[in-house]
């Protein structure tokens, strides 16, 4: 399929890679298609409409600010975090914006952002309309998107131009080395005698240089390396109604002393540490890593920095085999089934980011295509029917905890698979058939609408 890893693994900031980087890209875009059209100078006021799970939690996961951000004219991967609250601040004051940093326009949060939590469009959950309205109040221009998961957004035209089609991936490309399955990936490991993270650096030579793919994965690298020690600097509570305290500064002080080294588990506790740092930064509205998704973006970058730090001759070569292989797993649950929350459950987003970390470890611990494609199918199979329950709307209980444990999961079942020899009952494109039948029976209270599970029962305590 025609995706890159740099698709799937993208800088962002948090709370939600669904509900924030994808609004926020969905909005730049309309505003640059004003702007493409001609339309910019005439446009006096913007609305947004936000249906479904982006209606019912779009609050606490801070969709508001994002589409803000977006229409303002930013981006995830480089819009100043630390400036965030002063601008949102602004416009809010005094209900005005400048679209795309250039046209003044009005811009009321009670009548131009509308959350309607119970109207769902019928292809995906995570979806706004944005429009657009000139001197007299006449529409300009509207246009729906949706968010589908790990900040892809798709248009309604171009649903309707794939209408035909069964997934919401883009249509596929002549790659030198497709694939559309863990059967085909692994046939393709046998035929040309090379291992999965080699099949997906040949692909994405369609798109750029060896040099430029290796240094991608490497800036990847260092923000997630960054996203860890900001995680760890910084002291007080989250944002949001429950005032909870972040914890890793705590415990990477405790670890910094030394005395728990001889703790048979001590290495957990890094792990540990690694998630908590990073999705405790997603939750205060940090600049995180998609991997595949913020409410799962401390997976990945946990087990990568087990590697680095625990793992004899580890190395940078090691770390782009890790974020090639996991991407490779990543993009079967992205054209298979989805990485979207509001979707199939955050085994969609959890699941799905332990089955790929677990991957891209078994594949640097040396691994064969085989074991790792056993190590994806571990890690996806003891998360299947996981809900998506964030209380208050909040990405933090349970999800900055439930990355911690997937991360340490992830590594067993790394483990668990390198103890065998690929062989095994259940394959890979069997759990994620079963991931997306589960996900589609789920009832939508527990799919991040905050409606069902710990979301309600918390609140009811």
């Amino acid at each position: 399929m025609a995706i890159s890893v740099f698709d799937l693994f993208k800088v962002g900031i948090g709370p939600s890679s669904s509900h924030t980087v994808g609004p926020m890209r969905a909005a730049r875009l309309f505003a640059l298609r004003l702007q493409h059209e001609g339309l910019l100078a005439q446009t006096r006021r913007v609305q947004c409409e936000l249906f479904g799970s982006l209606g019912a939690t779009g609050r606490g996961h801070g969709t508001d600010q994002a589409v803000l951000l977006g229409l303002m004219g930013h981006e995830p991967d480089t819009v100043d975090i630390d400036q965030i609250p002063q601008w949102t601040q602004e416009v809010r004051r005094s209900h005005r914006l400048l679209l795309l940093g250039l046209q003044d326009v009005s811009w009321s949060p009670a009548t131009d952002l509308l959350f309607k939590p119970s109207v769902s469009l019928p292809f995906h959950p995570n979806a706004l309309t944005l429009s657009a309205f000139g001197e007299q109040g006449e529409l300009l221009l509207d246009s729906t998107q949706y968010s589908v998961g790990g900040g892809f957004v798709m248009s309604q035209e171009a649903v309707d131009d794939h209408a035909r089609h069964a997934h919401i991936a883009p249509t596929p490309e002549a790659l030198p080395l497709p694939f559309h399955s863990a059967a085909e990936l692994l046939t393709l490991t046998r035929t040309h005698g090379i291992d999965i993270a080699e099949v997906m650096r040949r692909n994405e030579r369609h798109w750029r240089p060896d040099e430029a793919v290796s240094q991608g994965l490497m800036r990847l690298w260092q923000a997630m390396q960054v996203c860890v020690q900001r995680g760890c600097a910084q002291e007080g509570v989250l944002p949001g109604g429950f005032h909870v305290t972040r914890r890793a500064p705590g415990l990477w002080r405790r670890l910094q002393d030394g005395a728990s080294a001889a703790d048979p588990l001590h290495v957990m506790d890094w792990v540990n540490l690694f998630a908590l740092a990073v999705n405790e930064e997603n939750a205060a509205g940090g600049r995180v890593v998609t991997a595949p998704t913020n409410g799962a973006a401390g997976i990945v970058p946990a087990v990568l920095h087990y590697y680095r730090h625990f793992v004899p001759g580890a190395n940078d070569e090691g770390v782009q085999r890790f974020l090639l292989t996991a991407a490779a797993i990543g993009l079967l649950y992205k054209e298979n089934a989805s990485i979207s929350g509001a979707e199939v459950g955050c085994q969609g987003e959890v699941g799905v980011a332990c089955s790929i970390a677990a991957a891209g470890l078994c594949a640097v611990m040396g691994g064969s295509p085989e074991q790792v494609e056993n190590a994806a199918e571990i890690g996806m199979e003891h998360h299947l029917g996981l809900t998506c329950d964030p209380v208050g709307g909040l990405v933090q209980i349970p999800c900055i905890e439930r990355n911690a444990l997937a991360a340490v999961k992830a590594i067993n079942a790394s483990r668990l698979a390198l103890h065998g020899d690929g062989s095994h009952r259940v394959s890979l494109d069997k759990v994620i058939q079963t991931m997306r039948e589960t996900g589609a029976d789920m009832k939508s209270t527990y799919k991040e609408t905050s409606l069902g599970g710990l979301a309600v029962n918390i609140v009811a305590c």
